[in-house]
């Protein structure tokens, strides 16, 4: 477990009288592949959590949502999830071509549990998986160094009221976002990619298309 462990975690253990039990749940929780339990987990998530390390050693924590499944498990060492249209600043993404270090936190809020998964991501722009997840702009995949169970003890118990309306769909008409289609009535329709879809629901005169 020293390979596991870093010096501070150690040294917050040793002060905390706690470096027996941190071994003994490093043992017997801790896994580097994805065992059918976790794939279950994982593809029942409808959201997660993922902080990022950008080149200057800034964390990054973002908030990733979708459908269930919209995380795939590849393979027992491999997980994928799409990148959909955002903000335009890529943090997220451009952190993982930075430096691929990545951890991922997912909830189930409903029966009070969560995993946590650390590996390795890459951005993949071309992805023969791309084409499955609509409106996608890249994929991006982990692999697993460490998937383990948290203890669920603080986890709120919430229940789910709806899903975003916001999440691609297929054969459903995603809905613009207000402050993209605020843009363009204000003239700042420039700043946006020249493939955004907020530009084509708009017409010359910037007036929201029905």
């Amino acid at each position: 477990m020293s390979i596991f462990f870093t010096k501070g975690q150690r040294k917050v253990q040793a002060q905390s009288d706690s470096t027996r039990l941190a071994d003994a749940v490093a043992e017997g929780a801790v896994h580097s592949t994805i065992t059918d339990e976790d794939r279950s987990f994982i593809e029942d998530r409808d959201m997660f959590f993922l902080a990022t390390i950008d080149a200057d050693g800034r964390v990054n924590c973002s908030y990733k949502g979708g459908l269930p499944g919209f995380v795939r498990v590849i393979d027992e060492h491999t997980i994928a999830f799409p990148v959909y249209d955002g903000n335009g600043m890529f943090m997220t993404a451009g952190s993982i071509i930075d430096n691929g270090e990545v951890g991922l936190l997912f909830i189930d809020f409903e029966e009070q549990m969560r995993m946590r998964f650390n590996g390795v991501a890459s951005l993949n722009f071309d992805d023969p998986i791309l084409r499955d997840y609509p409106e996608a702009q890249y994929i991006v995949r982990v692999k697993a160094r460490e998937v383990f169970i948290n203890c669920p003890r603080y986890i709120h118990k919430l229940k789910l009221v709806e899903h975003s309306a916001f999440v691609p769909q297929p054969g459903i008409e995603t809905p613009i976002a207000d402050w993209k289609s605020n843009m363009i009535e204000h003239g700042a329709g420039d700043l946006l990619s020249a493939q955004d879809p907020a530009l084509t629901s708009h017409d010359p005169d910037g007036i929201k298309q029905r």
